[in-house]
């Protein structure tokens, strides 16, 4: 067993290859967990080296120590400084030993069971139909093993979940169609099988079991997947068409869950790579970690245009369970327009980082304001609320997409405080808004005298429950002094305003008529609440 074809089956989300200086041809013969205390070294075993700090010298002896044994290479725990990555990498080309780390998403127990099951599973010899499968290609490999076994074929995880299925459609019978419409075996029919045993006898056998066709329901076959010991899941075959199936069925089946068991261990880690493209993509918009090692790891060009999205969810009813559904919707837009995206949850919003832009500066604008408007609209379809999409710079490479993301971020946040009928901007579309956000927040450290206009009117509207003077004043200046607008946007008559306009300027001593005085007013009161809007859209009803 090679490093190179361990590594291949186990997949990245589990294990990181740091450096080899050996080349990826080294024989891998086991896997170890370090004793601490009675540390042993055998010649071609992965040495896991639980508890060992690698920023510490004993993780430069042990890696020492490892490589005068002929350890085929040390894994240490997730997390290093690139002094400590330097220092390890120079000792491993010393001693010829590879070093490879653990990711964040994996437990060394897990990692110990992936690493003993993905040895077991390597070692099987491929069946011809699958040879060439891209690893973790599962629907590749239900396609390849319906031709094998000549009937229609079902993949599931130990859950009686669907994990791939044949693309052999013919005359499916009802409970596959159900299984694969559902994702997953009908529950009443999972108890069923559960009752009669079926499941134990399944997961206790190395043999493949046959389903005896019942009425409608055709003959089925059915082997576990397993690998060191761990099972993996199952592969089901149905015949179909009313034919039964091939005599070889049984044998082509067996010899199919061994060669499965590698895609499955894949395919199980696949997901934690989705999370270290989105751990690494998080740390590009953040300005953290070296950009071109978080670029590879996110999948994304180096030295490509590429932008930041920020799009607001609004204040619909979506949950929990809708927020896949809308990041997938938001990958799939992206892959339409030909962009690789990484989607990012940031709160109460979502930060998509998109590459693959034009190298002409105008064309690739174009393209993010079209991408812009297309994921304002279908997401706008799919939630309860309008859904605004701040667009971000377009910077030269993911090295500046920190840049990026606080453009797009400005943008966002000025679409939603307008609450107008625009959906998509740039920062420099909604310039004035912005504007007035970095001024108010600029003045938040300002003192001001206590007695001002709008403080004692503050105070006033504290004082008497009732009192509406505070908004009834903003709506006014809002309103540039129209006093049907505003009493509009407030519910009450325009005498009333009027009245609450004397009474106004009775409790504080504002001078209306004074510009000074009411540009004071106004950025005091954006001061008081800088939620409320920027002015040009409708003051809260009062």
């Amino acid at each position: 067993m090679t490093l190179e074809r361990l590594l291949s089956v186990v997949g990245p989300g589990a294990l990181e290859l740091d450096t080899a200086p050996g080349g990826l041809a080294g024989a891998v013969a086991g896997v170890a967990v370090l004793d601490v205390l009675e540390p042993q070294f055998l010649p071609r075993e992965l040495l896991l080296a639980v508890g060992v700090d690698a920023e510490s010298a004993h993780a430069v002896d042990l890696l020492r120590r490892a490589g005068d044994a002929g350890v085929a290479g040390v894994v240490f725990g997730p997390g290093r400084s690139e002094r400590a990555a330097k220092e390890l990498r120079t000792v491993a080309e010393e001693s010829g030993t590879a070093v490879l780390s653990r990711t964040a998403w994996c437990t060394w127990a897990q990692l110990v069971g992936l690493l003993r099951a993905g040895l077991a599973a390597a070692g099987a010899p491929p069946v011809p139909a699958t040879r060439g499968l891209v690893p973790g290609d599962l629907n590749g490999l239900a396609d390849a093993v319906a031709v094998l076994v000549g009937g229609a074929v079902t993949i599931e995880d130990t859950e009686s979940r669907v994990l791939a299925y044949s693309s052999t459609e013919e005359n499916v019978d009802e409970i596959r169609r159900l299984t694969i419409l559902g994702r997953r075996v009908p529950p009443w029919r999972v108890a069923a099988m559960r009752e009669a045993g079926f499941f134990r006898a399944l997961w206790g056998t190395d043999d493949v079991l046959h389903r005896r066709a019942q009425d409608e329901i055709p003959e089925r076959l059915v082997g576990a997947v397993r690998a060191g010991g761990e099972v993996l899941g199952s592969i089901w075959v149905a015949a179909v068409a009313g034919r039964p199936l091939p005599p070889g069925a049984s044998e082509a089946l067996r010899a199919a869950t061994h060669t499965a068991a590698a895609h499955l261990l894949h395919a199980r880690t696949r997901g934690a790579d989705d999370r270290l493209a989105e751990d690494a993509a998080r740390a590009l918009m953040e300005g953290r970690g070296s950009p071109e090692v978080l670029a590879e790891r996110a999948s994304l060009p180096a030295r490509e245009p590429c932008a930041v999205l920020a799009v607001g969810l609004g204040s619909g009813t979506h949950g929990d369970d809708d927020l896949p559904r809308l990041h997938a919707l938001l990958a799939l837009r992206c892959a339409v327009f030909g962009h690789r995206a990484v989607v990012v949850p940031a709160g109460g919003r979502i930060l998509v980082l998109v590459s693959r832009l034009d190298e002409n500066p105008r064309r690739s604008r174009e393209q993010l304001a079209r991408l812009g408007e297309a994921l304002a609209r279908e997401l706008s379809s799919t939630t309860d609320a309008p859904v605004r999409v701040g667009l971000g710079d377009v910077a030269p490479g993911p090295a500046q997409a920190a840049e990026s993301r606080r453009s797009a971020e400005l943008a966002l946040k000025a679409l939603t405080r307008t609450a107008g009928p625009r959906t998509v901007a740039r920062a420099e579309d909604v310039a004035d808004t912005v504007g007035i956000m970095a001024v108010v927040e600029a003045l938040g450290a300002v003192t001001l005298p206590p007695g001002t206009s709008v403080a004692r009117l503050a105070a006033f509207d504290a004082e008497h429950g009732g009192s509406r003077l505070v908004p009834s004043l903003r709506a006014y200046l809002d309103h540039f002094g129209d006093v049907t607008a505003a009493s509009r946007v407030l519910a009450v008559h325009p005498n009333s305003l009027r009245h609450r306009l004397r009474r106004i300027t009775e409790v504080s001593g504002l001078d209306l008529d004074d510009s000074g005085a009411r540009l004071l007013a106004e950025l005091q009161l954006r001061l008081l609440d800088p939620g409320d809007g920027t002015g040009s859209g409708p003051a809260p009803r009062q």
